[in-house]
């Protein structure tokens, strides 16, 4: 089936979460969100190498909302569903509709770190992806020496398949050591 014909929510909540497609809007808290985040974002993520502008952004999410609308990416931003404060970005990227096989992506706000809130949008994205688009396989790539990316799959019971050396380069130039976790259905 054409992944187009696919009819699927566009937002859900979890216990203390709102987590939904990008809208046209959304790009000034993303930003702020960026630019407050850059120090721990910087050594792991290539668009965090400098500030980012409002309008830059802005246009990263409507494409992120084109793609979400395409089936290409499933951009989602989350939000604190008791105030309604923009917390954090994951999604299903890498999307391969015909096993159905997603991996999930993400970074926090600084400032919501370490409360457990990354954790329990990636158990509710998992949960989404099986229940919804009927995922076989979700997969969690990260950088080896990223202890508290790796922290959540270990923390919701995905499995480490495997640890792939010189794998890619990280922002600083390095050869980067990539961790994959997966969890099959």
């Amino acid at each position: 089936m054409n992944p187009l014909l696919l009819d699927f929510p566009t937002e859900f909540e979890t216990d203390r979460l709102l987590i939904r497609m990008p809208l046209a809007g959304d790009g000034a808290v993303t930003c702020e969100s960026i630019n407050t985040s850059l120090p721990e974002l910087k050594p792991w993520m290539p668009f965090a190498q400098k500030e980012q502008t409002i309008e830059e952004t802005e246009i990263n999410i409507r494409q992120g909302y084109i793609n979400f609308l395409n089936r290409t990416d499933l951009r989602l931003l989350v939000f604190k569903k008791d105030t309604g404060e923009f917390i954090a970005s994951s999604g299903l990227h890498r999307i391969n509709w015909d096993i159905p096989k997603f991996e999930i992506g993400y970074w926090i706000d600084t400032r919501y770190s370490g409360q457990g809130y990354m954790t329990e949008a990636v158990e509710g994205i998992t949960a989404f992806a099986v229940r919804e688009l009927k995922a076989r396989r979700v997969e969690i790539r990260c950088d080896s020496r990223n202890v508290k990316s790796r922290a959540i799959p270990e923390r919701l019971g995905f499995t480490l398949e495997g640890i792939l050396k010189n794998e890619s380069i990280s922002v600083d130039g390095e050869l980067r050591d990539t961790c994959v976790f997966a969890k099959v259905f």
